[in-house]
């Protein structure tokens, strides 16, 4: 069924799943209905206090403005498990570089040991890479983690009940050992004649994403239809999207949906702090049986060849990351990409 064009996001008011049984179901509709078309919508009423999110950008303007000795310290090439400092172009959306620089942070845990019968994926376990110079940043970091988790888990269960099915279908796969991954992104401007690439199109490899954009700053587009989306940061909210997990999940009645960045103007520069909200390595998704009015409007699952999806998110989060960092994977994982 082609979907009318949009120019905008929708808006959520997750607060509404408090306001009584009428806005509550009402709540629910809509989020059924802008991720069964958009995939996309911009979430007001989420809790999260404005302080934390303050404190979240001012740590994150000074870690870049750290001296480049202070961030190449914890450069993500010394990590087997992808964490810590990536420099300008470090990353890579189908074979291009990413104008951007970042810090990546997942759960604190040990390394799994390799050997027999170990996934593949295992390897993205481990600790995380912390700057010396800017010992905050851990601290509020990990506020802004069980913050967003408590969000990301409401928004999961509610997506259940929307879609028929018991509001506890995902807790299983997220009940240990969550994959939570949190990048805290710099996109410095870029001249006109430059390429605008700040992040290339693509789609998210897990369950869904909660994205923080610093006030003012423009520059994330959505794909609709046949034309893009601009979604401008919008004061109090997050842009939420849902993954590629999601869309196995429901059959494709959900479909994660390609999204880019472009670089601001030269002498500018814009922090955007998307959270993943992602479950076990191990987990595989529940394959939801929906009811039949809307099964009958599921898609099934994207077929992409040069993007396979899985449905253990170990095995799609491993595929995404060996692509996004050749340095690293060549580094720690040449053995996997030899497989390849």
């Amino acid at each position: 069924m082609t979907q009318p064009a949009r120019s905008t996001l929708p808006v959520l008011d997750l607060s509404r799943l408090d306001a009584g049984p009428q806005e509550r179901q009402a709540f629910l509709d809509d989020l059924r209905t802008a991720t069964h078309e958009v995939g996309f919508f911009y979430l007001v009423g989420h809790g999260v206090p404005a302080e934390l999110t303050a404190e979240l950008l001012s740590v994150a303007r000074r870690f870049f403005a750290l001296p480049e000795q202070d961030k190449l310290a914890i450069e993500n090439v010394n990590s087997p498990h992808f964490r810590g400092y990536t420099r300008v172009g470090g990353e890579r959306t189908q074979g291009a570089a990413d104008w951007r620089e970042q810090i990546d942070i997942g759960p604190e845990r040990p390394a799994v040991p390799r050997g027999d019968g170990v996934p593949d994926w295992e390897r993205l376990e481990g600790p995380n890479q912390w700057p010396d110079a800017l010992p905050d940043l851990r601290e509020v970091v990990g506020r802004w983690d069980a913050q967003l988790t408590a969000v990301g888990l409401r928004l999961l269960r509610a997506w259940a009940v929307s879609l028929g099915q018991p509001e506890n279908v995902f807790d299983a796969a997220f009940a240990e050992r969550p994959s939570t991954l949190i990048k805290i992104v710099r996109y410095p401007g870029r001249a006109d004649e430059e390429s605008t690439q700040g992040v290339g199109a693509h789609k998210d490899s897990g369950v869904l994403t909660l994205l923080l954009v610093e006030p003012g700053k423009q520059g994330l587009q959505v794909r609709h239809g046949d034309g893009w989306i601009d979604a401008p940061p919008m004061e109090g909210a997050f842009v939420v999207n849902i993954g590629e997990l999601l869309e196995v999940a429901t059959g494709g009645y959900l479909t994660a949906t390609v999204h880019r960045v472009v670089s601001p103007p030269a002498g500018t520069d814009r922090i955007s702090v998307p959270f993943f909200y992602n479950p076990a390595l191990s987990a595989r998704v529940p394959r939801m049986e929906l009811p039949p009015e809307l099964a009958a409007e599921a898609t099934g699952i994207t077929a992409d060849p040069d993007n396979p999806i899985f449905d253990t998110y170990g095995a799609n989060a491993l595929k995404s990351r060996l692509r996004a960092h050749p340095d690293v994977a060549q580094a720690h994982h040449a053995d996997l990409l030899a497989r390849a």
